[in-house]
């Protein structure tokens, strides 16, 4: 089963939260160091160190081996991630990952057109890399201090954008900063790369076959003159990346309970064997690298490369170059710009739309943080400027400009999460207005009265709730539209993919999802919900059960999910269900006749306010189920 994006957020901003924290702290150490003792400094990143394997050898500076060699774990963790999210996650959605796709390319084009424009004519203008990059540990830990206060949809659309951003930054590094090429060694590559495409191919899933291949392929791109980072890059997008399939996952369980009964080594090894060859390899590097990135590589290359001399000489130099200001005002100007202007505009021409808890003061105020360029502007620092004072220069503006942007985020953030605060409504209204093209509808699309469910599945409060419902709805017959949305379930609710199930049969047909939703309140009543429920019930409804499996293992209709679980956490709901009584939440008792007086009551608050009329019901298809 592959990690549902917004528990993915939950782990993303607990862990980079605290390896921004680390960022920061070796970068503080890096400039204390460089500045108490630049001798010292200077001395300790350039101590060459060499390997000799034979007749082979390999000398470079201890610097360079943090940038050539440890950043590799950095790039290669980057790109899993970056893979993982065109093929599962939610980058292979345009519908939801179009307007930060583009405010993305626009992020990384607008800040590197302004860096040349002011640099135009000097020998840095060919540094404009430096302002592409957007450092995303920052990014997610300033968004992780705000906590609820900020959208949940806020963190999910800088997420992706920077999921995007480093794509870019990678293949600016493979294309844009490769002086020389050694077709030889080149071929090499190319070869070490053939021979790990075939093995997995073959289905190899011991991380150390590609382990060992992959350090083969480091230093044949080494040799090449191609940045030897990029060796993570080719060799994550070789590693293949797939939701556990049933049979594997079968296979794993049968071992498993093998060892059970007959706990000894053998058994055991076969078991671990088993299910480690039921996850991709791919998701198992990520789950291996992802502290280490974060806590240990990141920091040392900041402490390798961030060391700035800072005197009343450096500073008045840096501020009076064209390069120091090209970076401060590319980074700082030309994100916000880029990013802002684009998604504003991209969802008024319909390149995309923006989830409806996202307004423009959000997106605005969330984009100063991109202007935030600090691990790969460091890195590319090295690759595109050779002259020392002017890199000192660029790693001079590239501080300031982390430091500006960082700070004007901060408080920009802190306005709109007190502006939301101040115009919050005195109950929460439902966020996402009834759309008969994406929601499930009981009853006519011109209903005097609206009902909206938040629920989940396989709680004794989901059923209590169903059989009040369908009085109520008994009461209202042919003047109230009712509308069921998911919620997260908790821990003692039917599994998560229950809502995925349930939209991948109604991808079939519409009328389908109603029949398994009673369906599954029946076998709920019987027996708690698991996986093969949800394959009886797919059965009895008489839904493709081989194309729902299928559809489930891809994660067909995740994001459709996701943007139910996130619509509910935006409005602050934990744990459902929760009802939408003519667009504004019930607060009173569950009890039926409670709901019909809260609908008969509301409604006239509810016209005038325009909440209780749908969008888009012109469109709605007239064989769309209309009956429960």
């Amino acid at each position: 089963m592959t990690i549902p994006m917004q528990t993915r957020l939950r782990r993303i901003a607990a862990s980079e939260s605290s390896s921004a924290i680390a960022l920061l702290a070796a970068t503080l150490l890096a400039i204390a160091w460089a500045n108490s003792s630049p001798e010292s400094y200077d001395h300790f990143w350039h101590t060459y160190i060499g390997i000799d394997v034979g007749s082979v050898g390999l000398e470079m500076s201890l610097q360079h081996w943090v940038n050539d060699a440890v950043m590799v774990l950095f790039f290669f963790l980057v790109t899993l991630e970056v893979k993982k999210d065109f093929v599962l996650g939610d980058l292979r959605d345009w519908h939801q990952a179009s307007l930060p796709v583009v405010a993305a390319l626009c992020g990384l084009a607008v800040p590197a057109v302004i860096f040349v424009l002011i640099t135009a004519g000097t020998p840095d203008v060919g540094a404009w890399g430096v302002v592409i990059s957007t450092d995303t540990a920052f990014v997610v830990g300033i968004l992780a201090a705000f906590g609820s206060r900020l959208p949940v949809q806020l963190r999910v659309f800088l997420l992706t954008l920077a999921v995007v951003d480093d794509v870019g930054a990678l293949i600016v590094i493979a294309i844009v900063y490769t002086d020389s090429l050694d077709v030889a060694w080149l071929a090499v590559a190319v070869g070490v790369s053939t021979v790990v495409y075939l093995v997995q191919r073959f289905r190899v899933w011991r991380g150390a076959v590609y382990g060992v291949l992959g350090v083969i392929l480091w230093f044949a791109i080494l040799q090449s003159g191609i940045h030897a980072t990029i060796a993570g890059v080719v060799l994550a997008l070789l590693l293949p990346v797939f939701p556990p399939k049933r049979d594997r996952v079968d296979r794993a369980e049968t071992l498993t309970q093998g060892f059970r009964r007959t706990p000894n080594a053998e058994k055991g090894r076969a078991a671990a064997e088993g299910i480690l060859s039921a996850v991709s390899v791919n998701d198992r590097f990520q789950l291996s690298f992802h502290r280490i990135v974060g806590f240990v590589v990141v920091p040392v290359f900041a402490l390798a490369n961030a060391g700035v001399v800072i005197t009343s000489e450096s500073l008045q130099h840096a501020f009076s170059s064209t390069l120091t200001w090209g970076v401060i005002i590319g980074l700082v100007v030309g994100k916000f710009i880029g990013v802002t202007a684009s998604a504003l505009l991209g969802r008024i021409v319909g390149v995309g739309e923006l989830p409806p808890a996202l307004h423009a003061r959000h997106i605005a105020s969330g984009s100063l943080l991109t202007g935030i360029g600090f691990t790969i502007s460091l890195f590319i620092v090295d690759l595109a400027i050779d002259d020392p004072v002017a890199q000192s220069d660029a790693r001079i503006g590239i501080i300031t400009a982390s430091l500006v942007a960082a700070l004007a985020a901060i408080v920009a953030l802190w306005c709109t999460a007190r502006f939301d605060a101040a115009h919050a409504p005195g109950r929460i209204e439902l966020v996402r207005r009834i759309d008969p093209r994406r929601d499930h509808v009981v009853g006519p699309d011109d209903a005097v009265y609206t009902l909206v469910e938040y629920g989940s599945f396989g709680s004794l409060d989901d059923l209590g709730t169903q059989e009040i419902l369908d009085e109520v709805i008994a009461e209202f017959e042919g003047d109230i539209m009712f509308v069921f949305r998911h919620i997260r379930p908790d821990a003692a609710g039917a599994p998560e993919q229950t809502a995925e199930a349930l939209e991948v049969v109604a991808s079939q047909s519409p009328r389908l999802f109603w029949s398994m939703r009673r369906d599954l309140n029946r076998i709920s009543e019987e027996s708690a919900l698991d996986v093969r429920s949800l394959l009886r019930a797919t059965v009895n409804v008489g839904a493709n059960l081989s194309r729902m499996e299928n559809d489930l293992r891809r994660g067909a209709r995740r994001a459709r999910v996701q943007e139910d679980f996130l619509d509910a956490e935006s409005m602050g709901l934990t744990k459902g269900p929760v009802l939408f009584v003519n667009g504004v939440i019930y607060t009173g008792p569950m009890e039926a006749d409670a709901v019909i007086a809260e609908l008969r009551a509301t409604l006239p608050a509810a016209r005038a306010a325009g909440v209780t009329r749908p969008i888009g019901k012109e469109t709605v298809d007239n064989e769309r189920a209309r009956t429960q």
